[in-house]
């Protein structure tokens, strides 16, 4: 990251302008209608982190909400698909997981020019930066251990009891996920990169074997949960956009990339002094989540983060695509896309410690 930091960056609003700002009186007759306890008038600002779903803090009489909207102009086929969202959280809400309340979702274009959905404004705080400046080393590794043991929760769902049985195709998902980013990527393509080339031909020969299905969140790291204010337990996991059904280990090797990528005032620790600060080891988070998942071990994970990382490379590759065509949603977009060719890079990296 140059020039700002984590906190800098993405941590508050600003007041939405141009394209990104909304129509507050259709919002507010909509939420009138379709949400329950809400009173107006209502005031929105814009969350600065992410940009992918554009994400908005509504302010009312009636409380604080988030409004979550597919970008405006043309997407990709799948992407920004927040009625997903809004089914997958409703779903896991039931279960008792740890999400927000789910409060309404608009298919009407004509509300806002494009579909959203609505839900409670969670309160706690979100933890950008994996060293956790400031805290002590035995809260941080009850902070990582409660991530941990979260994600195991969410493995354990039953997806048919929470009415989620359809939110995802039936085995074979690494398999699928491959064939989706490679079509994602060859969408919005803008230059050749052989790394990508060599991935595109080496993963799907190798797919390993799908033992569990579960609900999958797909972007599953520390910076898209919410902790409780006054203890480390994670208050709401937010962001649900790749979620569907899958491999569970899809999710735990994505976490893992954690103990791999520099931390650069982000959520990575690979360059850290964790002993020092309490941050546990990548051994003992496979230990935890082995032992909440009623695992006997993990698999060789350098296929597996070869493929986070050829995903990632398709992600801000569209990112990068956005941003060319002046659709990209936040001001870090422009930085995100220039990592492109060093996720390519670092895909390739772990696909030739595979094997390749």
């Amino acid at each position: 990251m140059t020039g700002l930091t984590a906190d800098e960056a993405f941590v508050g609003t600003t007041v939405p302008e141009g394209a990104d700002r909304l129509d507050e009186a259709k919002l507010g007759a909509w939420m009138a209608d379709h949400v329950e306890g809400f009173r107006g008038p209502l005031t929105l600002s814009k969350f600065k982190g992410g940009q992918s779903n554009p994400t908005y803090r509504i302010a009312a009489a009636s409380g604080n909400y988030v409004l979550r909207r597919k970008p405006f102009g043309p997407l990709l086929p799948s992407a920004h698909a927040v009625d997903r969202e809004f089914k997958v959280q409703s779903g896991l809400a039931r279960a008792g997981f740890p999400v927000a309340r789910q409060f309404g979702l608009c298919t009407d274009d004509g509300v806002i020019g494009a579909w959203f959905y609505v839900m409670d404004m969670v309160d706690g705080r979100t933890i950008w930066n994996g060293a956790m400046p400031g805290a002590a080393p035995a809260q941080r590794r009850a902070t990582y251990d409660a991530m941990v043991d979260t994600l195991a929760a969410l493995h354990a769902v039953d997806v048919a009891a929470v009415g989620l049985a359809d939110y995802g195709k039936p085995g074979n998902y690494f398999g699928r996920q491959i064939e989706r980013w490679t079509r994602q990527y060859r969408l919005s393509e803008t230059e050749r990169m052989e790394p990508v080339e060599r991935l595109i031909e080496f993963l799907p020969a190798t797919v390993p074997e799908q033992t569990r299905t579960s609900v999958v969140h797909g972007d599953y790291r520390i910076d898209n949960l919410i902790y409780a204010r006054d203890e480390p337990r994670v208050a709401a996991v937010l962001d649900w956009e790749l979620s569907t059904l899958g491999d569970p280990l899809a999710d735990f090797t994505y976490l893992c990339l954690t103990w791999v990528t520099d931390n650069g005032g982000r959520s990575g620790v690979a360059d850290l002094d964790r002993a020092a600060l309490g941050i546990p080891e990548l051994d003992e988070v496979v230990d935890r989540y082995c032992a909440a998942s009623g695992r006997a071990d993990v698999p060789d994970m350098n296929w597996y983060f070869a493929y986070n990382f050829f995903r990632l490379t398709g992600i801000v590759q569209g990112i990068k695509k956005r941003v060319i065509d002046g659709t990209a949603s936040s001001a870090h977009a422009r930085e995100q896309a220039e990592r492109v060719g060093m996720l390519a890079d670092r895909a390739w990296d772990f696909a030739r410690r595979a094997g390749a």
